[in-house]
């Protein structure tokens, strides 16, 4: 049977203080709207994404599904009435973008049970630690008979623990009548989705509630709460990095985006971050304080301590990049290493090639991004200058010091610094002169605050 999942986006999220949508905001590295397009993919047919209106930034994450846009904010009902168009023939829920923390697994668990053969409206639920200003969910001999949102709540009802989550799943034939049956006689003068429940009640069908967890099913609204849910997201991706092999020595340290991808045996110390578009193979090491975005790391490579690597880079097998080394759109070759204090831009290195200390590659005119290319098994000398755009053949070697600026052949010796001049008795001459002067200056500075 076809289902189509709505996900309400048209909040202006007032309590974020924000210039972006609530719902643009990041969990992970990724909008929440994105967690939940990702996570309803799994299960519906049909996506469709209601915006407010001038929120091209929204309608841009949300494709390539469907969007439409509510053009007066008259509430939640509203919101969802206005995609009735594209409700289709099966199922329909009705989703926030704010809870952007629900799995597939709970999602499939609501669709079931709308399709248990007697359940004519599912919902979800949880009973928070603290139900503070949640609608609470008032329920007779485990049927659901209504929603109260907080606001219209008596203190009985208030007092109630299983609260709404907001999400609602129905046939398409039943939730658009209801939806267009919901009014606005309410403390706020709004049209709210949670009337839809009595609704379904009152017509004879049966509304039963399905329980998820408060950490899945919690609304993200304010700053702090974005902060909470940043939490929660990150202990399901350490749980789920190591359940696939990886080895997180102090997880609570390390951040990871939802789109990370952490092979088996993958070692990873304490305080790292990854950013998104990672991928690090089987057997590798990220060492402490390394921070790693937009990059592939082959297998039994050694990141770090302190490395950083940008956007571009792609490591290869049993490769090293060490401490206080950067990488920027850099190709390292497997075996290559890179192990201190050298910055490594819009470059590619060949296998076995060894990078020595302080090297940098002058990739930017100012204008234009220029490259380096090393062949394999080439030996940079420490703090050597490769003015970019320029070749080093196999196995070539520049001396330590050099600046780079032309192409050097395979197997040659490149050598690009001055002269060096020893001049004998020099040393001590000018230790005594400075002593002389240092002497005559003190006597100075005693004179003038004598």
């Amino acid at each position: 049977m076809h289902a189509t999942a709505i996900l309400l986006a048209a909040g202006l999220g007032t309590r974020m203080k924000s210039r972006h949508p609530k719902a643009a905001h990041k969990l992970a590295g990724r909008p929440m709207l994105r967690h939940l397009i990702e996570s309803c993919g799994v299960v519906f047919d049909q996506i469709v994404v209601v915006v407010g209106p001038d929120m091209q930034e929204l309608e841009a994450i949300a494709s390539p599904h469907a969007v439409v846009v509510q053009q007066e904010r008259l509430g939640t009902a509203h919101a969802a009435l206005q995609a009735a168009g594209l409700f289709g023939d099966g199922d329909v829920a009705v989703l926030y973008a704010d809870n952007p923390l629900i799995t597939p697994d709970t999602l499939r668990r609501l669709v079931e049970t709308r399709r248990d053969g007697a359940t004519r409206l599912a919902l979800l639920a949880m009973r928070p630690a603290d139900p503070g200003r949640y609608g609470r969910v008032v329920q007779q001999d485990g049927e659901v008979e209504r929603i109260v949102e907080w606001a219209d709540a008596s203190e009985a009802e208030r007092a109630i623990p299983l609260c709404n989550a907001g999400v609602l799943c129905a046939a398409a034939a039943d939730f658009e009548p209801w939806l267009r049956a919901v009014r606005n006689d309410n403390a706020r003068g709004e049209y709210y989705l949670t009337d839809v429940v009595a609704l379904a009640a009152a017509s004879g069908g049966i509304v039963r509630a399905v329980e998820a967890s408060e950490a899945e099913l919690r609304g993200i609204n304010s700053r702090a709460e974005l902060a909470e849910g940043e939490a929660a997201i990150q202990q399901r991706l350490r749980r789920a990095a190591m359940d696939a092999g990886a080895t997180l020595v102090a997880p609570e340290t390390v951040f990871l985006s939802a789109d990370t991808v952490l092979a088996p045996d993958v070692v990873v110390q304490p305080h790292v971050v990854f950013g998104p578009g990672v991928s690090v193979g089987a057997g590798s090491e990220i060492r402490a304080f390394s921070h790693l975005e937009g990059c592939i790391v082959g297998e039994g490579a050694q990141i770090g301590p302190y490395a950083r690597l940008r956007p571009g880079t792609h490591v290869g097998d049993a490769a090293h990049v060490g401490n206080f080394v950067e990488l920027k759109a850099a190709d390292l070759g497997a075996g290559a290493k890179a192990n201190h204090l050298s910055y490594i831009g819009d470059a590619s290195i060949g296998a076995g090639s060894n990078i020595g200390a302080g090297t940098i590659t002058c990739n930017y005119d100012g204008v234009f991004k220029h490259r380096t290319e090393i062949g394999a098994r080439a030996f940079i000398g420490s703090n050597s200058i490769l003015v970019a755009p320029v070749r080093i053949g196999d196995g070539a070697l520049t001396a330590a010091g050099s600046v780079i600026t032309n192409d050097v052949e395979a197997d040659a010796l490149a050598l690009g610094r001055a002269r060096q001049v020893n001049k004998p008795g020099q040393a001590s001459m000018l230790r005594e002169k400075l002593a002389r002067e240092t002497k005559v200056r003190d006597q100075k500075k005693h004179g003038e605050t004598g």
